[in-house]
């Protein structure tokens, strides 16, 4: 019996652990949370909760977990490059761990390092952008962009699903910014506000706004082949399988680069017609159900049997091909 840990993960792991049982019914799932009444703990063999620490005291924790419990896959999300950082020592263990070499796990999580080294290793199409860390450096960044692009956004180095994105909207002022939802836009005069609070601020990246299509590339590298299953995404719950042939070609050009063996989630957006590298999550995406769905392929399944060295067998539906998704309820 396979025995799969998921530590403390975003309840859309659901979906992922539903898929590997769908392939694999005799696997057996161990979840762990903080949060007691986590939805995780409805579909997991096994569950416990997570103590509240955090950096090398929690990473000795899944070490003791992974031998308290015999588990043979760890597929981290909470602390994923700590735990990088320490793969060797699961691996000596015998724990097979579903992430990337720290080394190219750091690099990937920071938009910086991420932009200046795919540079570096020829990738094409990274967007124009600046870092700044202050006030004098936004304002510089702003008056630069500004002249060459129609848009203007911002969006902290380190973030996660977008939080930090804003678009500088200098419309959004006055009586008739009372009719528009404030959801993401900012006038640049509230932005500079908010940022001279401090001194220096978290490294900020300022770039223009690539306005076209979202395309978010559910990928995974097996011996037969490179999974790639582009999604358009939108405002609303409908996503559309995508297989346009710049999207294929530039995620191949970025796995050339980067040599990912884990699961990731690459994502591009279209600037009149170009499609722009946007950044890679070196984890399965929160919507990676979708495109499995649609496509007919089971990355969560197909990834554990990888790394247990079972190659499974995979072809993709290239129809276009509409996906939702709706909720339902759950007794906790």
């Amino acid at each position: 019996m396979v025995r799969i840990w998921f530590n403390h993960w975003f309840s859309t792991a659901y979906n992922i652990m539903s898929l590997i049982k769908q392939d694999n019914p005799d696997f057996y799932i161990i979840g762990s949370n903080e949060n007691r009444l986590s939805v995780l703990s409805t579909i997991c063999d096994e569950w416990y909760v997570e103590p509240a620490v955090k950096g090398n005291d929690y990473v000795d924790f899944c070490l003791d977990f992974c031998r308290d419990h015999s588990v043979n896959v760890f597929m981290p999300r909470r602390e994923m490059l700590s735990i990088s950082r320490r793969k060797a020592d699961f691996e000596a263990a015998g724990v097979k761990v579903m992430v990337d070499d720290y080394e190219i796990v750091d690099i990937l999580n920071y938009k910086d390092k991420a932009y200046r080294e795919l540079v570096r290793r020829g990738v094409s199409t990274i967007p124009e952008y600046h870092i700044v860390t202050n006030l004098a450096g936004f304002e510089e960044a702003y008056e630069d962009l500004s002249k060459k692009y129609r848009e203007v956004c911002i969006k902290f180095v380190h973030d996660e699903g977008g939080k930090s994105y804003r678009l500088i909207d200098n419309s959004r002022r006055g009586y008739a910014a009372l009719f528009k939802k404030q959801n993401t836009r900012m006038t640049y005069d509230a932005i500079h506000e908010a940022l001279s609070e401090r001194d220096e601020f978290s490294p900020l990246m300022v770039m223009p706004n690539l306005s076209g299509d979202e395309v978010s590339v559910d990928c995974l590298n097996t011996a037969s082949g490179l999974i790639m299953i582009p999604r358009i995404k939108n405002t609303t719950r409908v996503e559309r399988l995508c297989f346009n042939e710049d999207i294929l070609l530039k995620t191949r050009e970025l796995f050339n680069a980067v040599k990912l063996e884990c699961p990731c989630n690459i994502q591009f957006k279209y600037l009149d017609g170009v499609p722009y590298f946007l950044e890679v999550n070196t984890r399965m995406s929160g919507g990676v159900q979708m495109a499995c769905l649609a496509s007919g392929v089971n990355i969560p399944s197909i990834a554990v049997n990888k790394l247990i060295g079972i190659e499974k067998e995979w072809k993709i539906c290239m129809d276009d091909r509409a996906v939702s998704h709706v909720e339902i309820p759950v007794i906790l």
